[in-house]
């Protein structure tokens, strides 16, 4: 599978996780002019012993043709990895079966009909910041598409190549592992308690519903808790991933 990626930060983030862990087998960048902030990837990649060629733009626009229109703005530099997982994908059952033996601090998002690859990208970008342990996402009605990939990448300015992300069959499944191996499950949605007044577990798994239809009806009722953010606006909701955001920041916040 070859994954093209473009987005200085995007780039540059991948380059940095090969780097650091030495993996850099069919990863190759191509640029057409070096500025100061592709010298500053070039240094990088040629560090991990990545290989890096300077072509024609026209070269560059024929590797992104086939890309989501807003991830053909390639802006003078590509990296192509050829059989590299596009996101830092790990087994749930095995992650699950890891928890119940750890007693640290972990935060899991669950993604429910989340289909757009630029607030699933967004997100991940929010669960590094915020230190989230896993994102979990439905095989079905979610953005995991090939196609999603490369939007995902870039707006996540490079954080999937950090954020463990399982893809699971059954998210109710899913959340009942969670409840087993020791988790409170929140979800998140108008009418429930006020994220002021939550003192959120060690362990602690947050459900975010898609904007049209929130969480759906078997899930939230699996969830132990239902928890809201208070706001003052004239529109009734917040974009999902800016409430899993603040969400986060605010799990984040009680740990310092």
């Amino acid at each position: 599978m070859t994954q093209i990626i473009t987005g200085f930060h995007a780039i540059e983030e991948k380059v940095r996780n090969a780097c650091e862990s030495g993996e850099s087998t069919g990863i190759s960048i191509s640029y057409a002019k070096a500025g100061p902030r592709i010298k500053k990837i070039l240094e990088i990649a040629r560090t991990a012993n990545i290989p890096v060629s300077q072509v024609e733009p026209k070269t560059l626009d024929f590797l992104v043709q086939n890309l989501p229109e807003v991830a053909r703005d390639h802006r003078g530099i590509v990296l192509v990895a050829e059989g590299v997982e596009e996101k830092k994908s790990v087994d749930f059952d095995q992650w699950i079966a890891q928890s119940k033996i750890s007693d640290e601090k972990s935060t899991v998002i669950i993604l429910d009909s989340v289909t757009d690859p630029h607030n699933v990208g967004a997100i991940i970008r929010s669960s590094d910041q915020f230190g989230a342990s896993l994102v979990v996402m439905p095989v079905r009605h979610s953005a995991n598409d090939f196609a999603d990939n490369d939007v995902i990448a870039r707006a996540s300015a490079g954080a999937n190549a950090y954020v463990p992300v399982s893809i699971v069959r059954n998210l109710t499944r899913a959340v009942q592992q969670l409840k087993d191996a020791g988790f409170w499950v929140y979800g998140a949605d108008a009418g429930g308690e006020s994220v002021q007044k939550i003192q959120f577990p060690k362990k602690t798994a947050i459900v975010m519903g898609s904007e049209g239809t929130g969480i759906s009806r078997l899930l939230e009722e699996h969830c132990d808790s239902i928890v809201s953010i208070p706001t003052c606006g004239k529109i009734d909701s917040l974009n999902v991933s800016v409430a899993a955001g603040v969400l986060l920041y605010e799990i984040y916040r009680q740990t310092l």
